[in-house]
């Protein structure tokens, strides 16, 4: 159901040596919404999307995903979870040895049996919904551009139908008209496709532009959740600054002009 919240975090614990990065975080996701995750640097925006996927094992606290708790599930739990999302790495994680549509294929081979003809369709189908033409898939990463290989990666992230998309700093690296438009594409799938996006960015054209809501990390936890609007009206210091300081003007500006531009 749509609101129905499908990722739980209670009193998540990230500690490395004598650092602390998270300490009694709480946050839920719900089916259906862009979440976008912000925080100044080594608040630990990553290190929360590798705990939910199960690629960071905090020191305290619980996960559930689906009503199934990460930290503790089985093989057999987590590749049934596994099943059910599709991760883009910030760094796009394309194996470079492989062309696009190797790349795209790994998780279809590693889950799926299929007939190798019926493998070579979705992987089109894939290169396709994420806007690259088809000769994409026989390049290798290095062949393409940030933006292209950032699409690859997306496409790879959706090749098992995931009904959860996590993204991580999804539009880092591109320029201002890449970024726009790769935000568009995020938008549009996920409608069209019915995922709930959890999207870690600092990129504020990104949370205006696809974000439902907003939850923000400091203080090594989640210090509030909501809407764009009600991040304008908070009075915390960092909170304040980074959505009404220089970067925050310039980005309004930018969007004024794109507003002009398309009059």
């Amino acid at each position: 159901m749509a609101g129905e919240e499908i990722i739980r975090i209670r009193g998540l614990r990230s500690q490395f040596g004598a650092q602390i990065v998270h300490d009694g975080l709480d946050l839920d996701v719900r089916r259906g919404e862009i979440l976008g995750v912000v925080g100044g640097s080594g608040t630990g925006k990553s290190v929360l999307l590798k705990a939910i996927v199960g690629l960071g094992k905090p020191t305290a606290g619980t996960v559930e995903v689906y009503g199934r708790n990460v930290l503790a599930a089985s093989d057999a739990d987590m590749q049934a979870l596994e099943r059910k999302w599709g991760v883009l790495f910030q760094d796009g994680a394309l194996f470079s040895s492989l062309t696009v549509a190797e790349n795209i294929a790994v998780p279809l081979k590693e889950y799926l049996k299929m007939p190798h003809d019926l493998l070579c369709e979705i992987v089109a189908l894939k290169i396709a919904l994420v806007g690259l033409p088809p000769e994409t898939g026989t390049k290798y990463p290095a062949q393409l551009s940030g933006g292209m290989r950032k699409r690859a990666s997306l496409a790879r992230a959706l090749a098992l139908d995931p009904e959860l998309l996590f993204l991580d700093e999804p539009t880092s690296g591109l320029d201002p008209i890449g970024a726009a438009a790769f935000d568009e594409l995020i938008k549009n799938l996920q409608s069209t496709l019915g995922l709930t996006v959890f999207m870690v960015t600092h990129d504020l054209d990104s949370l205006a532009a696809v974000c439902d809501r907003i939850a923000v990390l400091a203080d090594h936890r989640v210090l509030v959740v909501g809407t764009m609007d009600e991040m304008l009206k908070q009075t915390h210091p960092w909170i304040r600054e980074y959505f009404h300081g220089p970067r925050a003007r310039a980005a309004k500006i930018q969007d004024q002009t794109r507003v002009q531009l398309g009059n």
